[in-house]
């Protein structure tokens, strides 16, 4: 266990180290890529809520008001 720990506190040394100094990632990237990502992942997630909400038959609790209407108001029997 001794030898996991060391070795996991090692590596998020590393990758803190990484981004401290910015080599991870280089200065272009968001310029060169920013836009294409950020166009697929919109277009991936209304791909899959699409597929949610319409293939999935999810019930989703919507609002009864103005659609329920009240049972009939029952009369107590009349004691004779």
């Amino acid at each position: 266990m001794y030898r996991f720990a060391k070795a996991a506190v090692n590596i998020s040394g590393q990758a803190v180290r990484q981004v401290r100094h910015s080599s991870a990632v280089p200065d272009n990237f968001h310029s060169k890529y920013g836009t294409g990502l950020m166009i697929g992942g919109a277009v991936f997630c209304t791909a899959i809520w699409s597929y949610v909400l319409t293939q999935t038959g999810i019930t989703w609790n919507l609002s009864p008001v103005g659609r329920v209407m009240p049972k009939p108001w029952r009369e107590p029997e009349s004691e004779e």
